[in-house]
Parts: structure tokens; sequence; C-alpha cells
């Protein structure tokens, strides 16, 4: 064949294609490689029957499984439970001794303080308030992430992840995203900021913004500990402490698959409107399963993810432990700037199902999601400094002498998984975006839609109690 009767054939060739995916849109790309892929598996398989006859068998008959379209999601939602029972168990008591410490340290530099004679002003900014701050996320943040990260690379060092992908690459299409977002909707699980820069693993600049603009729906470690407590203590509190714990977990799973239906409705609403386009050829090739390599779990969970994503958090999380102590000991008349802020908004906090002190600690705690809970207790109490409880019991009856109920915890947790992203995330989609226009709408439509939910929420369930 000349090279003149070449350029016909494959313009010939090319021409059909054009006018196969105008006609039928991805579906003949994706019937293209089916094909191939198939023909290739056939040919794969007569070799390896005359060569090597269990080869690769073992990976198959798992992938028929995990893969599964009846058993593959439910065993995601089985593993995510598994995942975070592991880490909700495994993180108190780590969490517990790192806090007893730190707050300890607190003590030690307070009397230090007063030992050489400083004003009570410079000892409560720095160290009841920056300080403690940061006490607080450290020893919040750190086990957890310790816990999930390890466990999160050891699926992904094991060949799993991408098997995550191909299970929700259908509903992600639909939705307008890429498959490879589910990796980093995974990655926001253990931080929003790591699930942020995890998008650099999406191709399409589309498709990658759509999963910057929606992490934020997936809930972060920092969110757990509210959505914890307020799951035990009035979701579980009518039964003993393990269906408690049972309960807490099933709670924590249901809101971040909650969170994972936003995800995909807000891929579909701003890939119909501002980002609009159609969803990008995705093929996948499933790993082999192998052995974790243990060294280099520990490292990427450890260093990579861990200590980097903690250093953003204390940089961010510094300031606000000193704005919130100001707050508190800054007062106008017989009441704290806190507490006026509190009153003012009162009655609008009260359409969506909390009180002033609850909305304010939101706003006030944006810098870490850790401090929400501290700086609530601080509110309630007329306190100069964040604090917290000797037990559950007590932190329950402060709730609800000041007229916490179910629906106020239902309404609380859902404002929490939907709300604006913490600083620390804010400020790593603007670093991944460069844009300030993208992560304004990153913070002000998540804002919206907890407002909107919480809403109807409160309202329904007024309606019909």
């Amino acid at each position: 064949m000349t090279d003149i009767n070449k350029v016909k054939t494959l313009n010939s060739i090319i021409a059909v294609a054009k006018e196969s995916n105008s006609r039928f849109g991805n579906s003949i790309h994706d019937d293209l490689v089916t094909t191939i892929y198939s023909e290739a598996s056939s040919i794969a398989t007569e070799v390896i029957r005359k060569t090597k006859p269990k080869a690769g068998d073992i990976d198959r008959k798992i992938d028929k499984i995990v893969t599964s379209r009846w058993l593959g999601i439910p065993l995601m939602i089985l593993l995510l439970c598994l995942v975070f029972y592991i880490t909700i168990a495994g993180a108190n008591v780590p969490s517990q001794m790192i806090a007893s410490f730190l707050f300890q340290v607190e003590a030690w530099l307070d009397q230090a303080f007063t030992y050489v004679g400083l004003p009570w002003w410079i000892t409560g900014f720095f160290i009841h308030g920056i300080y403690k701050g940061l006490a607080w996320v450290i020893s919040v943040m750190l086990p957890p992430m310790a816990i999930f990260f390890p466990m999160f690379t050891i699926l992904e060092d094991l060949g799993y992840l991408p098997r995550i992908s191909f299970n929700l690459d259908r509903v992600f299409r639909w939705s307008g995203g890429h498959g490879k977002q589910a990796l980093t909707m995974g990655m926001g699980f253990g931080c929003n900021a790591a699930g942020i820069i995890a998008t650099r693993i999406i191709d399409s600049p589309r498709e990658r913004l759509l999963a910057v603009l929606t992490n934020n729906f997936v809930p972060c470690n920092g969110r757990w500990p509210l959505l914890i407590i307020l799951a035990t203590l009035f979701l579980g509190a009518e039964f003993s402490p393990g269906i408690a714990s049972l309960l807490a977990v099933g709670s924590v799973t249901g809101v971040a698959l909650f969170g994972i239906i936003i995800t995909f409705l807000s891929n579909r609403l701003f890939s119909k409107t501002i980002l609009k386009g159609e969803p990008s050829s995705f093929q996948l090739e499933l790993p082999p399963y192998r052995r974790p390599q243990i060294l280099r779990v520990l490292y990427t969970s450890l260093i990579d993810r861990t200590i980097f994503v903690l250093w953003r958090a204390i940089i961010m999380a510094a300031p606000a432990g000193g704005i919130i102590w100001l707050l508190g000991n800054i007062h106008a008349g017989d009441l704290s700037l806190m507490q006026h802020m509190a009153n003012t908004i009162e009655p609008f906090a009260r359409q969506f199902g909390m009180d002033g002190i609850i909305l304010l600690a939101f706003f006030i705690a944006i810098p870490a999601n850790e401090i929400v809970i501290p700086t609530i207790i601080m509110g309630y109490l007329s306190a100069s400094q964040m604090l917290e409880l000797d037990s559950m019991n007590e932190l329950r009856g402060l709730f609800v002498n000041n007229g916490w109920t179910a629906t106020t915890a239902i309404c609380t947790m859902l404002f929490s998984l939907l709300h604006f992203p913490c600083s620390t995330t804010s400020l790593t989609i603007l670093k991944e975006t460069k844009s300030w226009k993208w992560t304004t709408l990153a913070n002000l439509y998540p804002l919206a839609l907890a407002f909107i939910v919480t809403f109807i929420v409160y309202h329904l369930i007024n309606l019909f109690a």
C-alpha cells in the first residue's frame, strides 16, 4: 500500500470514528476498549493455560467479588465501617494521653509565667489561648490520622483502591466527574486538605476542579469527634455503652454516606451549569494484588501525609486559640464579646435547629474543626478559656440544660458535615487552583447548602413530631 493510500485509509477510519462518536457519544469508545480488552484477555488466558495454569486465578476470583455489580459497593461500605471503627476505637486512648500531657504542660507554663511576674492577660492569651488551641488540635488530630492514613496507604499498596474507582466510575460518570475522584474522597476522610492535594491524579482540569469543589462533603477526622460525641450522647443515650459505640459508628458512616450522595449531586449540578463538559474517558488497569511494603506505608502515611497536614493545621489553628480567648475575656457591660455575638445571631440560628453559641462556634473555629466542641462548652459556661468536661454524662447534662434535644444534635451533625472547609483546606484549595474565585465558591456553596439542609430537616422534624 502506498503512502497516499495509507493516508486515505487513515482518514477514512478517523472520519468513521468521528461520525460514530458524534452519533453514539462515548459508547463507541467504550465498546472498542471493551472489545480489545476481551480479545487480549482471551489470548492471555490461552497462553496462561499452556504455561502457568494457576497464574492470576486468585486475583480474578477476588475481583469477581470485590468488583461485583451487587457485592462491590456493599463490601466497600462494610470496609468503610471497619476503618472508621478501628480509627475511632484506636484513637481514644492515645488522644486522652496526649491531651493529658499537653494540658499538664499548660499548667506548668502557667506557673512559670506567674512565677516571673508576667501580666495575667499575657499568660491567658499565649497559654490559655494560643497554646491550648494547639493542644486541642494536636491531641484530637494526630492519633486518628496516625491510624487512618496507614490503613488507607495499606489499601492503596494492596491494590484495592483502584477497585473502588472501578466500582464507582459509573456513578461518577453520571454525575459528570471522574472515577479517580473516589480516591481523592477516600483521602478526604483523613483530611480534606490531603484530599485536595490528591486531586492531582485527575488529568482533566474540569473534573479535577469538580473534585476540589466537592471534597469538603467528605467528613475529615477533625469533624469525627463532634459527630461521634453527639451520636453517642443523643442517638445512643438509651443503650448500653457497647451498643452506643456501634450506633456512633453507624451514625458516622451514615453521615459519610450522605456526604457522598451530596458529592454526586453537587458534581451533577456543577457539570450541568458552571463546569459543563463531557466526562473524560477512563481506562483503568486493575493492578495485581500485592503485599504492602511496610516501610513505604509508614513513610508515606506518617511523613508525607500525617505530619504535613498536621503542620498546616497547627499554623492555621494558632491564631484561632488567641482570638477565642480574646472573645471570652473582653467584656462589654456584663457580657463577653462571645456572649454578645451569640445573642445577636440566636434568632437566626434557631431557624436551623441550633442556637447562637453552636453557630458561632463553627465560625470562630474556622481554622480547626477540632475546637468546635470546646468552644461550645466555653460559651455555655461563660468561661474565659476552652474547657473539657470530665465525663460524657456531665457533657450531656450541660447540653440538655442549654436546650439540646436529639433534633439539635441531628442539625448540628448535618451542619458540621456540610459547612465551609477549615482554613487549612481553604488555603490548600487556593494553592491548588490559584484562583480566589474557585476558593470563594468552595466556601460559600457548602455554607449555603448547610443552611438549606438544616432548615429543611429542622422544620420537617417539627412538622411531624
